[in-house]
């Protein structure tokens, strides 16, 4: 008898998962700047996705105001591109590193809040956050500013160089929030999610871990808002800071799977291709987006990803499993 993580499963699906990972490198060469376009922002669901599954599904912190950094980081890359000269193959991260910062100075704020009334803290952070910004003239205030960091770039080049930064982006926040939650770290951080009373009274540091977590979702969250502005080259706090973002993350999460990273994977991915499908039908469109994470939420709690998993079956395992399987 002995305990193992990885499983034949896992072990094919990693496979998979990089010749996958590399034909989608090789995409720029073979799709169209449209489609690439669109594979951008399939990238950035999946990553919001991780970064709010992280958050709630593993910190068991529901928060209704991460738009807040998707901003953050949209503004940052003008603010670090633009103004500073700093390549915009840099600025993106450093824009995450923006977006934790804040992140961090208002944890101190949030944190004080619990259950629902810390959901409406930090959308309340979010809102203060759009009132700041439209009033800042060095960055368009109300009327946005436009991304002039891929200025020297071609077109094509331009929409290949993002597709690349989003590519690199989603795959390192999925593979690093994996990584967490194999690490000791990350069975703390699982103890506080179901009782963080008796996480604490075990020697888990509670408040660094939760800490750890909303400041870590706010840097993915940060690069993804970068990601976006690059793709769209224009930022308006009306957008940068829309609370649809934290939408598509809720619905992403509750719709793939709470509480597993394969989760949000495909919860992005069924969530872009209803976007394409359904967007035509305007407000209708968000009643039936509506309407499926209620259904979701009632027939299949555990979203499209409990319907497959098993103990043996997943992609990035991060438990320990029992294997009575004979030793050769």
């Amino acid at each position: 008898m002995r305990v193992r993580r990885a499983t034949p499963f896992s072990r094919v699906s990693g496979i998979l998962l990089g010749v996958l990972i590399a034909a989608l490198a090789y995409a720029p060469y073979a799709v169209s700047r449209g489609t690439q376009t669109q594979l951008v922002l399939l990238f950035c669901y999946v990553l919001l996705g991780t970064m709010w599954n992280l958050l709630a599904g593993y910190g068991g912190m529901v928060s209704v105001g991460q738009q807040a950094y998707v901003g953050i980081g949209s503004y940052g890359l003008v603010t670090i591109a633009d103004q500073l000269g700093v390549p915009a193959i840099l600025a993106v991260p450093l824009a995450g590193v923006a977006a934790g910062v804040v992140a961090l100075v208002t944890s101190f704020l949030v944190f004080r809040l619990v259950g629902g009334y810390f959901a409406i803290g930090t959308w309340v952070v979010a809102e203060v956050l759009r009132l700041v910004f439209t009033r800042v003239d060095g960055l368009g205030a109300g009327a946005g500013v436009s991304v002039g960091a891929y200025a020297d770039l071609g077109p094509a080049q331009r929409i290949a160089v993002v597709y690349w930064l989003a590519l690199a982006t989603m795959v390192l926040s999925v593979l690093g929030v994996y990584l967490l939650m194999r690490s000791r770290v990350g069975l703390g951080l699982t103890a506080v999610r179901d009782d963080p009373v008796a996480a604490g009274s075990l020697g888990v540091r509670v408040a660094g871990a939760k800490r750890l977590v909303y400041v870590a979702a706010a840097v993915g969250c940060g690069m993804a808002g970068a990601l976006i502005a690059s793709n769209t080259l224009r930022v308006q706090p009306e957008s940068a800071f829309s609370i649809n973002y934290t939408a598509v993350m809720i619905f992403v999460v509750v719709i793939g799977g709470i509480g597993a990273i394969e989760g949000p994977i495909l919860g992005a991915l069924l969530y872009f291709l209803l976007e394409r499908e359904l967007a035509h039908l305007g407000a209708l469109y968000l009643v039936l987006l509506g309407l499926i994470v209620v259904a979701f939420t009632l027939a299949l709690p555990k979203g499209l990803w409990g319907l497959v998993t098993r103990p043996d079956r997943q992609v990035f395992p991060v438990s320990l499993t029992l294997d009575s399987s004979p030793r050769l």
